[in-house]
């Protein structure tokens, strides 16, 4: 069993930086995979970013490359999400999700999530 707890969203203007943290707590965290998300009303949850198990393989969704960087610090069992230049359409509820079967960017596969952190982009 893993839990997960985001924090650090907020109101933003476009064009500003948030620092997403996601703090797992139970055994084996540095055994998962862990993923970025994000879901604005009305539409599908959709993937942002993964990084591999011992940080050393990620992955982005296309709309964040160059933008967002994720990172992970086993010793403290915390992911993070740093999105700079921020734009309106990145605002969403973010959730960060750890992934036993590595499969990184299929929401449907990830086996534990965390509440989300709601983060808007002012234009």
């Amino acid at each position: 069993q893993v839990q997960l707890v985001e924090s650090g969203g907020g109101l933003v203007q476009a064009g500003g930086s948030l620092r997403l943290s996601c703090a797992a707590s139970g055994r084996a965290f540095s055994s998962y995979a862990m993923g970025w998300f994000r879901q604005a009303p009305g539409k599908e949850r959709e993937f942002v970013a993964a990084i591999s198990w011992g940080g050393g393989s990620t992955y982005y969704a296309d709309s964040v490359k160059g933008r967002f960087t994720i990172s992970r610090d086993n010793a403290k069992n915390t992911v993070y999400l740093q999105m700079n230049s921020l734009k309106p359409e990145d605002t969403a509820v973010y959730y960060c999700g750890a992934d036993r079967r590595r499969t990184y960017r299929d929401f449907r596969e990830y086996d534990y999530w965390g509440q989300g952190t709601q983060v808007t982009v002012s234009s």
